[in-house]
């Protein structure tokens, strides 16, 4: 029988793609839901509550292996205290509940392997490039990705492999941060933010999703691993490759940061800063990008 692949956030931006590899390779898929869905010739859907604290353990005891891709948007709204909040509790909460189905029914799995975020190593721009063993950051993204990576270590703890794949931007057609961003540009408004000089890890979906599936296949992966190109990008960069692909020269202003912090709040340290992250380690592991030019990875995914 195939095996069977656990999904939290199976119906968000990248659980799509990826619940579509997954059975492309030979694995059924199940995906925790919040509502009722009808169920496919691949697909199962299992009913999870996170307020109320509640989980079908059908879902946890039939896994041989588990993607958790769950968590709300980091941008999607300003950082209240109650926003932040929910952008730590969303991503830690469903990793401690199913840890306890887990330990409660001394169940094994083949895996579990858990989105992180290159957020961990901070929100600020410098010219170091972050490996998996560079340190931590102590500001908001930091702490929030460290608390997430911990909670995975609960699993670890219970014998299973763990793998956390720290991702980047994901670029991704009509999805994701380009979904944001491309409408402006499309009509001829795309600018620069900020200085424009922070750099902006990125990683096309298709390389993600091969990311994740070799976290899956290969029972040598274990531990962090980025999931970036390291190609220097800025947001000038991006913003001009954006613009000269939809047949135009940046005319616009640059949106000084001043601006971006009076509309976003403590929010716009995520788009203001940016680090260069190395992707040696996935690469080393056997990871070979489709991906790897700013431009052809923007082209494939515009409409």
């Amino acid at each position: 029988m195939a095996k069977n692949i656990l999904l939290t956030g199976g119906t968000g931006f990248i659980g799509k793609y990826l619940t579509d590899v997954l059975i492309a390779n030979g694995f059924s898929v199940s995906i925790l839901s919040r509502s009722d869905r009808n169920n496919t010739d691949f697909i199962k859907y299992y009913k999870w509550d996170l307020e109320r604290n509640l989980i079908d353990e059908n879902a946890i005891l039939k896994a041989d292996y588990i993607i958790h891709l769950a968590g709300e948007g980091i941008v999607e709204k300003r950082w209240t205290a109650k926003r932040k909040k929910n952008i730590l509790e969303s991503r830690t909460q469903p990793i401690e509940l199913i840890y306890s189905v887990l330990e409660k029914n001394n169940k094994l799995l083949k895996g579990f392997v858990s989105a992180s975020a290159v957020g961990i190593y901070g929100a600020e721009t410098s010219n170091e490039i972050c490996t998996e063993n560079s340190p931590h950051a102590n500001d908001f993204l930091g702490l929030t990705c460290q608390k997430w990576e911990h909670a995975v270590d609960k699993i670890e703890s219970l014998g299973i492999r763990t793998v956390k794949i720290r991702t980047g931007i994901v670029l991704g057609r009509n999805e994701g941060f380009l979904k944001k961003l491309t409408p402006g540009f499309k009509i001829g408004f795309g600018t620069v933010l900020g200085t424009g000089k922070q750099y902006l890890p990125w990683i096309h979906i298709e390389d993600l999703c091969i990311i994740y599936l070799k976290a899956i296949q290969d029972e040598q992966i274990n531990g962090a691993y980025n999931a970036t190109v390291l190609d220097n990008t800025t947001n000038a960069i991006l913003s001009k490759t954006l613009a000269n692909l939809y047949g135009y020269s940046i005319w616009l202003p640059k949106i000084p940061a001043f601006i971006l912090k009076l509309f976003l709040g403590e929010m716009s340290v995520a788009v203001l800063n940016g680090q260069r992250v190395s992707s040696e380690k996935i690469k080393k592991a056997g990871v070979h990008f489709l991906y790897e030019d700013l431009k052809t990875a923007l082209s494939n995914c515009l409409p």
